[in-house]
């Protein structure tokens, strides 16, 4: 058994609540998460001669993780969408692509990671902004999860679902199981859970918070999502229980 650490983080392209565009605040973040597993969102990259520019060989650089791009917008000498960064070897990659016409394009990176000698498919994306074009995309993420490559599932993700009982939500929980409503948005003063990181199997999810310091609370308008999960149940914890976190967000955890 091995226990990893996942993050699920809408960058917002790097630009924080102070207006400034500064990516050394988001490696700063991932770097103190001590995430094994990085799924990100909003990250946009230009070619150029500044560094910081190209924000997701930055971020890998800075961070000493893989990237996986999973872009979703390309042009001549930019592009934009989700990265994956992780620490572990990657077995498998492949790209789901959730675009509706008319819409802004969207995608989910769908990897295979050796983690303990398990290995475990992550999946990276974010769901649009329309009621319609949501379920459109969740009903894409459940076809691809039908093909049961792997026994452990993890999805980083901003679904953008603001109804508590939306279908897209309501459609992911039936086959992943739930996940605790923690409010990531806006991040001074959250109060819309946007982000979610489902586990499946659920037993496996020790514990999930949000990771909120003075520095996620200006970097980007989302906070962080933080999973600490293992790669086998956990034979000396008890069944999951819910639990307050510091800032009063339920977080789902183990009593011991």
């Amino acid at each position: 058994m091995q226990v990893f650490c996942a993050i699920s983080y809408n960058v917002h392209q790097c630009v924080g609540l102070d207006g400034r565009r500064d990516p050394a605040r988001i490696a700063d973040i991932i770097r103190e998460s001590g995430a094994d597993i990085v799924g990100l969102q909003e990250v946009h990259s230009v070619s150029g001669d500044w560094r910081e520019s190209h924000q997701m060989d930055y971020l890998a650089e800075e961070t000493g993780l893989q990237a996986v791009p999973g872009h979703t917008m390309v042009r001549e000498n930019s592009n934009y969408g989700n990265v994956l960064l992780t620490s572990r070897r990657i077995l498998n990659i492949q790209w789901v692509d959730l675009s509706v016409p008319g819409r802004e394009p969207r995608g989910a990176i769908d990897a295979d990671i050796e983690i303990g000698g398990e290995t475990v498919r992550v999946i990276v994306t974010h769901l649009g902004l329309g009621p319609a074009e949501r379920r459109y995309q969740a009903r894409r993420l459940l076809t691809a999860l039908a093909e049961e490559r792997t026994q452990i599932v993890v999805l980083l993700s901003d679904i953008n679902e603001w109804l508590p009982r939306g279908r897209p939500l309501s459609w992911l929980q039936a086959r992943l199981g739930r996940t605790a409503p923690l409010r990531t948005f806006p991040s001074f003063f959250p109060l819309f859970p946007l982000d979610r990181i489902w586990v499946h199997p659920s037993q496996l999810l020790v514990n999930l918070s949000i990771y909120q310091t003075p520095l996620t609370r200006i970097a980007s308008d989302h906070l962080p999502l933080k999973a600490v999960i293992c790669t086998a149940a956990p034979s000396d914890l008890s069944d999951p229980a819910s639990t307050l976190s510091d800032n009063g967000d339920r977080t789902r955890g183990y009593r011991r």
